[in-house]
């Protein structure tokens, strides 16, 4: 029997969630800072965060190297003090996941073991693998604990996975969420068709990581025309979705086309300034749920997000300042004691200074930083 998280946990998911991609703190002598690891997972949950992503590439992935030792004792720290918040509501534990299949399976035991609801898989290490290769390595991780698809971009470590590989990547039966982040509108379309067509509208929640275009993304329905495959499809005996083939692929009744949305975030954006993040889903829950126009309040909204991530995520030189730019702002909240990474020469790329300075300025309603003030010797403590 596969593996599958609790139905409080998936409700969540389908639900929509915000997501942040969790931060490591560190000293300055780049140890891991347990007080300060423990406050920014506080801070998360108590701004209405719907879970956390620990291990993942913000919070850097050199954590695996035996030099540092670092993956347990984060992996640990998260999800005790996510138990620490208690059953107030269910938050989703995601980890990181990434390497060859061994290490693959490895890591998805540890986070099996400490009790992830699932996995965010990364496919970073297998560039070259053919597609049955991929899917293999997807369903040897799906046999351990369910999974959080991961579509990255190619610029920061990233492949190009088509359409054939997310349909038979939607499939696999404890597949639970999929993180869209390959920067393309074209690539995001990929894996909407790839779920609808497999019948999977309604049970694999799709997560935005277009840093580009969150707002966006998350107020877009999509549909596919009047032949996608029901969601109504039956399985197949072995738990997997069957795949369609020309010629016998079932059609939906006209206008049944399945809808389907991008319903929240896991992103490193949203690591800062949470409360207004989680606001900013809630309002545009409502806006979608309402049916009605757009406010073009929302899609000037839009832009400055993606104005600002701009600046944190250091776009202008292809995100080499992205996690410093994160401890930036957690630093000037007084979440973090500085901006150390475990590489000693990860910093700001230069202007990104003055970039963060710019939009700060500019759009002091996206930052939350009262309410970080409010709470922060308590989450510190």
């Amino acid at each position: 029997m596969v593996p599958m998280p609790p139905a409080a946990v998936v409700d969540a998911l389908k639900r929509g969630r915000v997501i942040p991609a969790h931060p490591l703190a560190l000293t300055a002598g780049r140890k891991l800072d347990e007080r300060r690891q423990r406050a920014l997972t506080r801070y998360y949950l108590a701004a209405g965060a719907g879970g956390v992503a620990i291990g993942v590439h913000t919070t850097q992935f050199a954590i695996r190297n035996p030099t540092f030792g670092l993956h347990r004792p984060v992996l640990e720290l998260g999800i005790e003090t996510i138990r620490e918040h208690g059953t107030r509501s269910a938050v989703v534990a995601v980890a990181g996941i990434c390497g060859d299949t061994k290490q693959a399976v490895a890591e998805a035991e540890l986070a099996a073991g400490l009790g992830y609801h699932a996995g965010l898989l990364s496919l970073g290490a297998m560039r070259s693998a053919p597609v049955d290769e991929l899917i293999a390595h997807c369903r040897a991780v799906a046999g351990v604990i369910p999974l959080f698809g991961f579509y990255l971009q190619p610029s920061v470590g990233g492949r190009v996975l088509g359409y054939d590989f997310w349909r038979r990547f939607a499939e696999i039966e404890n597949v639970v969420a999929i993180k869209i982040a390959p920067f393309n509108r074209y690539q995001t379309i990929d894996v909407l068709r790839a779920v609808a067509e497999a019948g999977r509208v309604g049970e694999i929640a799709l997560y935005t990581g277009n840093d580009d275009s969150i707002v966006n993304d998350l107020l877009t329905t999509y549909q596919f025309g009047a032949e996608g495959v029901s969601p109504r499809f039956s399985r197949a005996k072995n738990g997997d979705r069957p795949r369609a083939k020309n010629g016998d692929r079932p059609q939906a009744k006209n206008g049944d086309s399945p809808r389907i949305r991008i319903v929240g975030g896991l992103l490193g954006q949203w690591a800062v300034w949470t409360r207004r993040a989680v606001e900013l889903l809630e309002e545009i829950h409502r806006v979608v749920e309402s049916g009605g126009a757009v406010p073009p309040e929302l899609l000037t909204r839009a832009a400055e997000v993606t104005d600002a991530n701009a600046a944190l995520f250091d776009a202008a030189n292809g995100f080499a300042g992205c996690i410093p730019g994160i401890h930036e702002i957690l630093r000037r909240q007084g979440l973090l004691a500085g901006r150390w990474c475990l590489d000693p020469n990860e910093d700001l790329s230069p202007g990104q200074m003055a970039e963060i300075d710019r939009v700060c300025r500019a759009y002091p309603h996206l930052k939350d930083d009262e309410f970080v003030a409010a709470h922060r010797d308590d989450w510190l403590r």
